[in-house]
């Protein structure tokens, strides 16, 4: 295990099945459209532009699946960071439900997508918010109601205190709702099959290939430039896919976007009779908590185990033992499981915690990016409204145009800071919310 972030080993590593090799980009080239970002948002994008016959080329700073899409938890979920009733105030009811209804389009999608290209990813369906508190619990029941009444989602089922018990072996929880519609698969591996299909379908895969400045025209007309540390590519579009890992490519962008830290680490594989004993369906777990935890088995039952967010993106000391602190928190039947993994990488959120999709100018420069920890069903999904969009079928777009989104206050020197204070007072009101 290794301390830093940017080359941590974690248990996806360990277990890809796919390599999606490239080489650098090297002198001068050309292309329709440029994507920048080679995770899934990137792969997706790629993926369907290539299938429409559009000439893209796929940057990647690294390597393919180097960055949130191979080191995430691996929930695919309906519904955004930020959920309904918060969207409601954001937007109109109608933009509310078009939101919803693309959320759970994206679930719908990404299973489509690994049976059509036989991504081999550990696809298992199920999910549980459970609440920590008996207050949290209410809430989650309102909730619940809320989409039942409102968005027509009829599968989600409450479960109190007991009937939870029956599912998941753990006494730290007061109720859940559980979403048979939702589920987990391997990230890494997804992502990595997404890449391969994009690469079969015609788009032309550069890796290790760092975007170090885009240079558009400022009249319209003429190439946008791309270029990387050894190459250029001359396009008519450009399509922003880097998430936390925008840099300073694009500052406008970056400051409507605050990278923060998440961490995993995985057991050794457990006993198939005490897997199954502690998540009896095999669901995905969260909790609602801010600072929340997130867990899951594995395909060989590993229990993966994530959390102990950091917002100033430091990897926090002593990882492996912090985050099994919290784990024996949750299920103390764990005590004597060895961890074999610790990893970590960085997120965007946004302030309200949704996703931030949009164009930067008349048409020619696209961007996706703030999913706030939400986003593996819905980047694969983006990548195809932005294809369109890039294509000129805009109208799949407009819903999360219309979502209204702020800078972080204080620029990129104290927004850290800022927003670790603040979080710091949230996760103290999680403590002593009833």
């Amino acid at each position: 295990m290794r301390a830093d972030r940017h080359t941590a080993d974690s248990y996806y590593e360990a277990s890809r099945r796919y390599r999606v090799e490239a080489e650098a980009l090297r002198g001068a080239h050309k292309a329709d459209v440029v994507v920048i970002g080679g995770g899934i948002t990137g792969a997706s994008t790629a993926l369907h532009l290539a299938e429409k016959g559009v000439d893209v080329a796929l940057l990647e700073s690294r390597h393919f699946g180097w960055g949130a899409s191979g080191r995430s938890g691996g929930q695919i979920i309906t519904g955004f960071s930020a959920d309904q009733r918060a969207l409601e105030r954001l937007v109109d009811r109608d933009t509310a439900q078009q939101l919803w209804a693309h959320s759970v389009a994206a679930v719908e999608w990404t299973r489509r997508r690994i049976a059509r290209h036989r991504i081999d990813c550990d696809w298992a369906s199920g999910y549980l918010h459970v609440a920590v508190k008996p207050g949290q619990a209410r809430d989650l029941r309102r909730w619940a109601e809320h989409l039942s009444a409102h968005y027509r989602c009829e599968g989600l089922q409450y479960l109190d205190r007991p009937r939870l018990q029956e599912m998941l072996a753990s006494e730290r929880y007061s109720g859940a709702v559980f979403d048979p519609q939702s589920g987990h698969l391997h990230p890494l591996n997804y992502c990595l099959g997404l890449t391969r299909a994009a690469r079969e379908a015609g788009a032309r895969l550069y890796q290790h290939s760092a975007v170090t400045g885009v240079e558009a025209p400022r009249a319209g007309g003429g190439a946008i430039t791309v270029r990387t540390g050894a190459g250029t590519v001359a396009c008519q579009q450009v399509v922003y896919a880097c998430n936390a890992y925008l840099d300073g490519l694009q500052p406008h962008l970056a400051a409507t976007i605050m990278p923060v830290g998440t961490y995993i680490v995985a057991t050794e594989p457990l006993p198939a009779g005490m897997a199954d004993a502690l998540i009896a369906n095999r669901a995905a777990v969260a909790d609602t908590n801010l600072a929340l935890d997130y867990y899951r088995l594995s395909a060989d039952a590993r229990m993966l185990f994530g959390g102990r967010v950091s917002y100033s993106t430091w990897q926090p000391r002593r990882l492996a033992r912090s985050l099994r602190r919290r784990m024996l928190g949750v299920f103390p039947q764990l005590a004597d499981a060895r961890i074999d993994y610790a990893w970590g990488g960085l997120v965007a959120i946004t302030r309200n915690r949704a996703p931030h999709i949009g164009c930067l100018d008349s048409g020619s420069q696209w961007f996706a990016q703030g999913f706030s920890g939400h986003g593996m069903a819905l980047t694969g999904y983006v990548g195809g409204l932005l294809a369109d969009a890039v294509s000129g079928q805009r109208q799949g777009l407009e819903c999360f145009r219309k979502i209204p989104h702020k800078t972080f206050p204080g620029g990129p020197a104290l927004r850290t800071p800022a927003l670790v204070a603040v979080m710091a007072g949230r996760r103290l009101l999680d403590a002593l919310s009833r």
